[in-house]
């Protein structure tokens, strides 16, 4: 690849950053390019000198280049913003219309075109996506802005400081949007007139207020995105009457374990229609020049008042004497004419902020103040800068005219319009963020604002069309719609430099030295400071990379390239330790979750291959490598005896097991894990395949591949059959227990039937001679290994009986018969909506154990936990949980692909009705999705009994996607945001859609219809 070398020096001398990044963003990875940043940023590095001869050379070698980047630049800090950098000119070149970067995923991956999906092939070249939903919905209370001794996150910096105290590693807000480093942010505030705060962020309760543990108490929905915002919508619901936030602490703080949750919707706010809908749109008329629509509707049967503040403010850079960021020189919001205001930050360039006339058709007022610490109400101290954060809450609220910045300038600035609207009323408040030269004459004009929102959303409506099968129900296509919405809303800015974290800032006061020992202390070397994706940005405003990983599998439906750089992100020097360990989540980094990042590598690699062909090998080739450093540490460390069988702590299934397996267990004792095992033995066969995949073109792999292969026969043996003659199967019950060993050699199965014990039956795979024929040398030492190990290879290795395929897997086809029958017995695992978390025979049958003086038991939990375990705001003792479903889902069609006719199990257990599994997997979806689907009566049992959703034609197209959902009634829990590996519901929707119009659709149950066709609303929610 080469390029116009002269024409690199012009652009270097003006600033080294932009000349790189206009030209290596053609072919390098973001995250090489931003290392190449680093070191360009430190002037001083000898090293640079290489690089720019590399530079000067003439051709770009791609892979010159990388093995420099690769060997020979150690990791650094994420990007110095230099006081005189050149954001503007950097704008300009990715911009560029000539520079045309091409994305063959994305171009596989739609086999019908449109403009969003032409957008996303130029996005990078363009910067398309350099403005999203990157902003937080909680900043306080997360571990990153925790500086105490103590490690309590939530009690350090409550809600109730949060409107005056300036965040250090990020920001908050309400369906609000920001750069991709949140430098800059937008979101919108109300007030009722009757609240004794702005809401200006959502509220909830703290993990000791819930009698769940944390949990948002607000009611705001995401319905629709595009890929690369360029159109987004989301609506928030405010009451009319003072918000109950005294009453939602105290009632929930009454309540035991056992008790409901008292939500917002049980306080009477919303009777009577007395609350505001808030919609907010965005549209962008260019990468840099976003539309802001936000519509006002006063659904109450009385006139009312409502102050909206569509607020614009830098994010906090320069209070803490960091060295990555802009600190040396403040960022400015100054007002240039009514309505309208100049952002001038020297690393972005200069924003213009327009706000339309109001009602009374004046220009709205325009209100300053810093985004700065009021040092004077939290700390009793003298604040330096008198225009603080909580400016505008003092100014509406306590009339105190002076706290805003007369002089009209400031770091945080809002047009404040007062709307006073009849029954029914409603009325669009309209704004715009523009970059200087991205700004159009006439910013609200019809042409350049209405039909550009009008635009926006015909182009997102033509995407989806593409995207989800046009045999899907109008309910089904609203579930599949937002929840892809849901997904695409819950990207946020994360930034945390861990040694920075554990040092304290410059400027501020150090802090305990406990915390160099403390939380997080061996992870110094993470340096995040990237857009991911979510599980939910209000309960879990951080990463859950297990949970990421889920995530790829309907990302790689709408957007291939973001799933492949976000599965090539925790892979990186910046997140994976040294060691391969890959983090879990903030709170502890060296918590293990299930081994399942491999899968979905090899999965989205599978699915933006598409049917034009165009596998993408490098990105396989390169997971591959990284993987190799995990499963290596998985197989050091959580594996010490060297017998192939895993321990693993807690593996994300928080209180599943009768111990905390995240703690020491009694007695000193340690557990060998029937899903630890078996999720070792899914990494092995996936290891497997892309081995193979990857020797399809380079032979090389092969070994690796045979490595695998024997790696998992050894863990299959282990499980099944151990030198004792037991493993971890229990032949009399016909199922997978996790078994303790004391200090004293003592050893027992714990008897939980459990998600535990349904885990080895994913750890399947089928080997298809056709893809072997094509690596006879990989074959012929299978054959060898096969013929040398007889007795343990019949165990693991199945034949088929007419065509060349062949099965790897754990359980036996007498085993497999068994955990099927547990799982499909409606009185065990089996609900309505999907395979429970823990069966429900231990309702009438806790499983007891006394141990060392002490009880522990484990029972039957359908909804919410009732224990404190991991907070308690979790639970994996009953309840359906999306994740684990899915992978059931597909390891059915696997075992199907193998057994097809001649394997046949009846369903529900009991009924008579005997089904083949593929059949089996499409009644598991199928109950999947009726979650979110209306009944006869109009109730989707994701929403339990709240009557508004059924009734109300203002709330009956909005659809939560919660964490998990209670295992008798379907009912959400946990998260109601949890729209990451809940908007697997997508790709479930999709294949039943298909299932259906390929062939007869076989029902498990004779009761009721397959879907409620007879309800056919509209699935557009009315402004």
């Amino acid at each position: 690849m080469s390029g116009n070398q002269e024409e690199i020096p012009n652009l270097l001398n003006k600033g080294m950053n932009t000349g790189l990044k206009r030209y290596r963003s053609q072919f390098l990875l973001e995250s090489e390019i931003e290392k190449l940043e680093r070191i360009i940023g430190r002037r001083a590095d000898p090293r640079l000198q290489k690089l720019w001869e590399h530079l000067k050379s003439g051709t770009f070698d791609v892979d010159q280049v990388r093995e420099y980047i690769n060997k020979q630049l150690k990791p650094v800090h994420p990007p110095v913003q230099r006081r005189n950098s050149f954001g503007a000119l950097l704008r300009k070149a990715r911009r560029r219309g000539n520079n045309k970067r091409k994305s063959s995923e994305s171009e596989v991956i739609f086999d019908r075109p449109s403009t969003e999906s032409r957008r996303l092939q130029e996005s990078k070249a363009r910067g398309w996506k350099e403005w999203g939903p990157y902003l937080s919905e909680r900043q306080w209370g997360t571990v990153r802005e925790d500086y105490s001794s103590d490690g309590n996150c939530w009690d350090y910096f409550p809600h109730d400081q949060a409107r005056s105290r300036a965040y250090r590693w990020g920001e908050d807000g309400i369906m609000g949007i920001s750069d991709d480093k949140c430098r800059l942010c937008f979101s919108v505030a109300l007030w009722n007139e009757q609240d004794p705060i702005i809401k200006e962020r959502l509220f909830g309760l703290t993990g000791n207020e819930g009698n769940h543990g944390e949990d948002v108490k607000e009611c705001y929905y995401y319905l629709d995105s595009t890929p690369t915002h360029s159109y987004m919508k989301a609506l928030y619901k405010y009451p009319q009457q003072g918000f109950p936030y005294a009453s939602l602490v105290r009632e929930n703080r009454e309540r035991t374990k056992e008790d409901s949750e008292f939500e917002l919707t049980d306080t009477g706010v919303f009777d009577e229609g007395r609350y505001w809908d808030v919609f907010t749109e965005y549209a962008k008329n260019t990468p840099g020049d976003v539309i802001i629509s936000i519509t006002v509707v006063n659904r109450g049967p009385d006139r009312a008042r409502l102050h909206v503040l569509p607020t614009v403010w830098f994010r906090n850079t320069w209070s803490w004497g960091c060295k990555h960021e802009v600190c040396t020189r403040k960022p400015r919001i100054k007002q240039t004419s009514p309505g309208t205001a100049e952002c001038c930050h020297d690393d972005m360039g200069t924003y213009v902020f327009a706000a339309d006339a109001g009602p009374d058709g004046e220009d709205p007022d325009l209100l300053f103040t810093d985004n700065e610490t009021n040092f004077k109400r939290l700390y009793k101290a003298r604040n330096s800068n008198p225009y603080v954060k909580d400016a505008f809450h003092r100014y509406l609220i306590n009339k105190e005219l002076d706290a805003v910045n007369p002089r009209l300038e400031g770091t945080k600035m809002a047009p404040h319009y007062v709307l006073d609207l009849a029954a029914g009323q409603q009325y669009t408040i309209r704004c715009r963020l523009s970059a200087q030269d991205e700004r159009v004459p006439m910013p609200f004009g019809k042409d350049s604002f209405d039909d550009v929102i009008k635009t926006r959303k015909a182009e997102a409506d033509e995407f989806f069309k593409t995207v989800i099968p046009d045999s899907l129900t109008e309910e089904e296509t609203l579930v599949s719609r937002q929840s892809y919405a849901g997904l695409l809303w819950s990207k946020q800015f994360y930034y945390y430099i861990t040694e920075d974290w554990l040092k304290g800032d410059p400027s501020m006061p150090p802090p305990p030295r406990a915390r160099l020992s403390g939380r997080n202390s061996e992870w110094k070397y993470l340096s995040n400071c990237d857009v991911i994706s979510m599980p939910d940005k209000w309960e879990y405003p951080w990463y859950a990379s297990w949970d990421l990983a889920f995530h790829m599998l309907p990302f790689a439906k709408i957007d291939p390239d973001f799933a492949k750089h976000q599965l090539l992100l925790f892979l990186s020097d910046t997140y994976m330790a040294p060691n391969g360990q890959i983090p879990a989540y903030e709170f502890a980094f060296s918590d293990v979750n299930p081994p399942v990042h491999a899968l979905a590598c090899y999965r989205v690699y599978q699915m933006t291959a598409g049917k034009r062909g165009g596998k993408d090998n490098a990105f396989l080739a390169k997971c591959f490598q990284k993987l190799l450093l995990n499963f290596t540490w998985w197989v050091n460390r959580k594996d010490p005896d060297g017998l192939n069988l895993f321990g693993g702590g807690f593996l994300g299934l928080d209180n599943v097991g009768v111990f905390d397996r995240s703690k020491t267990l009694p007695g000193g004792g340690r557990l060998c894990q029937a899903d630890g095992t078996a999720w070792m033995a899914l990494y092995c066969i996936v290891m497997l395949n892309i081995s193979l995949e990857l020797a399809l073109a380079d032979p090389t792999y092969e070994d690796m591949a045979l490595k695998f292969f024997e790696h998992f026969t050894h863990i299959a043996d282990a499980m099944n059959k151990m030198s004792d003659g037991y493993g971890l199967w229990d032949s009399i019950d016909g199922f997978y227990y996790d078994h303790f060993h004391s200090d004293t050699s003592e050893s027992f199965p714990l008897r939980v039937r459990s998600i535990v014990g349904l885990v080895p039956l994913l750890a399947c795979w089928v080997l298809d001679g056709e893809q072997l024929d094509k690596l006879p040398a990989f074959r012929n030492r299978l054959n060898q290994f096969v013929e040398k190990r007889k007795e343990l290879a019949l165990q693991i290795v199945y034949p088929h009986s007419k065509q060349d395929l062949q099965l790897l897997a754990i359980p036996s086809r007498e085993q497999l018969h068994s955990l099927l029958a547990y799982m499909m017995d409606e009185d065990e695992f089996l609900s309505d909506f999907g395979v429970r978390s823990v069966s429900r025979y231990h309702l009438k049958r806790p499983y007891c154990l006394e141990l060392e003086g002490k009880s522990y038991q484990v029972d039957y939990v359908p909804g919410e936990s009732n224990t404190y375990m991991f907070g308690g705001n979790s639970n994996w003792r009953g309840p359906v949980w999306f994740c684990v479903n899915h992978l059931i889902v597909e390891a059915l069609k696997r075992y199907d692909q193998f057994y097809g006719d001649s394997f046949q199990v009846e369903c529900p257990t009991g009924s008579g009705k005997l089904m083949r599994l593929r059949d089996v997997s499409q009644e598991l979806s199928r109950r999947l999705t009726s979650l979110f689907l209306p009944d006869s009566t109009g109730r989707r049992p994701c929403h339990g009994n709240e009557e508004q959703y059924a009734v109300d034609p203002d709330w009956n197209q909005l659809v939560l996607f919660y964490e998990y959902f209670d295992g008798d009634s379907g009912r959400g829990c946990g998260a109601s945001h949890q729209t990451g590996w809940t908007s697997l519901v997508s790709l479930l929707l999709e294949k039943l859609a298909n299932e259906r119009s390929d062939r007869h659709y076989v029902l498990c149950r004779g009761s009721g219809a397959e879907h409620p066709k007879a309800l056919r609303r509209t699935t557009e929610v009315r402004a």
